[in-house]
């Protein structure tokens, strides 16, 4: 085989054929006429792209895949792996090409020359970096990937393929992990404080993830922005200005006349590139603890206005930069780890920051947005300060972990800052404050968020919020009084002296049917995930709150319906559950098993009442491996007793009921330990004060 024809990995086969590695070994081993490697190690062999594919066709084995999960397999699997990112570029030159071509119809592949020269009528800075990466002809590699990326420009157009591209490879090992790209929940937080100008800079646009969503919401706003980068990563800054000149096409066609992007490569620190733009927006998500910042090179540098950083404060060195670089009036964003708000080295620094009016706002993130994945991340917003204007004596301080799991991160932080530079600093306790910088100017300078904000576990409810809670409560348990059956004392039942059937004979009779859903080790192709029913759920009486991924060719598994009953597969006991209206059309999830009975002759509240008898553990029970002390049920060792349909309605309302208090018995549960806290706290505050007996309280009717 040539060298320059296509080639597969054990990984790229395993993905063709949705399977793990391990079955690709398993294939070598057994079947003779399975292809031989033409590359690579013996424990890392490469195999002929073209005699796999064969293969697995023949064999029935080829996953079926759309044109973009060929696109970036082809690119995944490009060799040598060291060129992938360039090759990367290449295909984004070429989807560029394509979108800039409005008018042909030429859907031959151009040659290398013919991409570089088109290039060179765009942007000539952009030809000469592809230009630099490109071979003299196609190989047969690049000639199969490229076809295939065209063809994905063609079904999706040439952005939407690049930037489908793109998130693979930030998702990707490739890309050096969080340093590539900003998540988009991130990215749209720091535009949202940022507003907008008619100069956008980013001085370590990684592959351009804030520069693009900021043209891209300019251009849709109808005011487009010009974008200017630098970053130190030569291939990162070639898919910026790809990004980039993909929103600046899109501009030119709208019939907008503005000037084509801007990105240079080098160090922002020790190189500046740009030292005379003064941009409308700074934003950046800059590379953390990089001590080696060129400290001792930098000593008097004029960007250092509010004090040389420390050797160990290099996020304080970019913070500076990025103010020397912003105009009258413009805005700053820049992520920050939650270190530099508070760690000694830095506060002469932050407290330079505060007195002279630059750092505006510090927002907490919640920690699993991005690399790495367990610290929250702050935000810092900052503008130029003006000698001529007074300073601004405060500093706006968010914590968006409390609140983000009920509103979007960008609509909690946008409503505070909109507040905060209103007159009416309005205030939400526990989620965010305007502090006054004296505060703050002490010996620490400590900015974290969460200590200048009361904590929801601290705050206190006013003495009405609690008298009102205290009338509910005993609501609530007048309720329960009155949700429990009424029996009585008696010494024969119609269930006591009932014959008994087995399930598993009622099964094969078909008047209950027993069902699960089949778990699945691996799932590929992923194209929807869908809400699962989970034991939690089963238990608690809630909508399916579980998520499972799902290809198109997956079963969906069976879905909830009225009147089945839901038994967790695993538990210490049988816990039957008739499906409430909310969980009607869920999807079983693994956890679960579903009956359904035939209600001409079964009432579902009676089997589930009769089926959750204490007892019935030790017959359906056996010790599970997956939990400790748990049994795995299995209903079909049960018997349940056979009386006529009325008496089954009868015995399921009152079983129903007893579900219904259990369900009241929890709230009341949680409702009276949130008010004991909420009563001993207003008196220990002083909130609350004991009422004398003769004085009407919430108690007394």
């Amino acid at each position: 085989m040539a060298p320059n024809e296509a080639t597969l990995t054990a990984s790229g086969i395993a993905r063709l054929a949705s399977v793990g590695r391990a079955a690709v070994s398993n294939w070598r081993r057994r079947y003779a006429d399975f292809p031989t490697p033409v590359g690579g190690t013996p424990t890392s062999p490469s195999f002929d792209a073209r005699e796999v594919e064969h293969w697995l066709r023949r064999h029935g084995r080829l996953h079926h895949a759309g044109t973009e999960q060929w696109a970036w397999r082809h690119i995944e699997s490009y060799q040598p792996a060291t060129q992938i990112s360039d090759i990367l570029g290449v295909a984004g030159a070429l989807l560029l090409v394509r979108a800039d071509q409005t008018t042909t119809t030429d859907t031959d592949l151009p040659t290398p020359r013919q991409l570089v020269s088109h290039l060179r009528t765009l942007d000539p800075g952009l030809a000469e970096l592809i230009g630099d990466v490109l071979p003299g002809q196609w190989t047969a590699q690049l000639t199969t990937l490229l076809r295939t990326v065209d063809q994905l420009g063609a079904e999706q157009g040439p952005e939407a393929a690049f930037e489908h591209l793109h998130n693979q490879y930030v998702a990707s090992a490739h890309s050096l992990s969080g340093l590539a790209g900003t998540p988009d929940v991130v990215a749209d937080v720091m535009l949202t404080l940022a507003g907008s100008g008619a100069r956008t800079f980013d001085f370590t646009s990684g592959t351009g993830s804030l520069l693009r969503m900021a043209a891209d919401r300019a251009l849709r706003n109808g005011t487009p922005t010009r974008c200017y980068a630098q970053e130190i990563n030569r291939q990162y800054a070639v898919i910026t200005l790809l990004r980039l000149w993909f929103v600046h096409l899109r501009a030119r066609h709208a019939g907008h006349d503005v000037e084509p992007p801007v990105v240079q490569i080098g160090d922002s620190l020790l190189g500046d590139a740009l030292p005379d733009l003064r941009a409308d927006v700074v934003v950046a998500n800059f590379p953390f603890g990089i001590h080696d910042w060129g400290h001792d090179r930098l000593a008097y540098d004029p960007r250092w206005a509010y004090g040389l950083p420390p050797r160990t404060e290099p996020e304080l060195a970019w913070v500076q930069h990025a103010l020397a670089h912003l105009s009258p009036g413009g805005t700053v964003v820049v992520l920050m780890p939650p270190a530099a708000a508070a760690r000694p080295a830095g506060r002469r620094v932050r407290a330079e920051l505060i007195r002279r009016g630059a750092l505006r706002a510090i927002i907490a993130l919640p920690a699993g947005l991005m690399p790495p994945a367990g610290i929250g991340l702050h935000v810092w917003v900052l503008t130029q300060s003006d000698p001529h204007q007074p300073h601004a004596a405060d500093l706006l301080v968010v914590d968006t972990t409390t609140e983000s799991a009920t509103r979007p991160l960008a609509e909690i932080v946008g409503t505070a800052w909109r507040a905060h530079q209103s007159d009416d600093r309005a205030e939400l306790p526990g989620v965010h404050r305007t502090v006054p910088a004296i505060e703050l100017l002490d010996d620490q300078v400590d900015l974290t968020p969460q200590r200048h904000l009361p904590q929801a576990s601290e705050l206190v409810a006013t003495p009405a919020q609690i008298i009102a809670r205290m009338n509910e409560f005993d609501r609530l348990l007048d309720d329960m009084r009155r949700i429990l059956p009424a029996v009585r004392e008696t010494s024969a039942t119609p269930l006591r002296e009932a014959p008994q059937a087995d399930i598993a004979d009622l099964i094969r009779s078909g008047s209950i049917t027993v069902q699960r859903t089949a778990i699945r080790s691996r799932t590929t192709g992923v194209t929807s995930s869908v809400a699962v029913l989970t034991a939690a759920d089963v238990l608690a009486g809630s909508p399916a709150t579980g998520s499972a991924a799902r290809s198109a060719n997956d079963d969906p598994g069976p879905q909830v319906a009225a009147g089945d009953i839901l038994v967790p597969v695993i538990g210490r006991k049988i816990s039957a559950r008739v499906a409430t209206p909310a969980q009607i059309g869920a999807t079983l999830g693994p956890s679960v098993q579903l009956i359904r009975v035939d209600t001409d002759r079964f009432d579902p509240w009676f089997v589930a009442g009769v089926m959750s008898r204490p007892d019935n553990a030790r017959i359906a029970g056996r010790a599970s491996s997956t939990a400790n002390g748990a049994l795995r049920i299995d209903i079909r060792r049960l018997a349940i007793p056979v009386v006529p349909l009325d008496q089954q309605q009868a015995y399921g309302r009152a079983f129903r009921q007893l579900v219904e208090f259990r369900a009241a018995l929890d709230q009341a549960a949680a409702a009276g330990a949130a008010l004991a806290s909420e009563i001993g706290d207003g008196l220990t505050t002083g909130t609350l004060g004991l009422a004398p007996p003769s004085v009407p309280t919430a108690r007394t009717r």
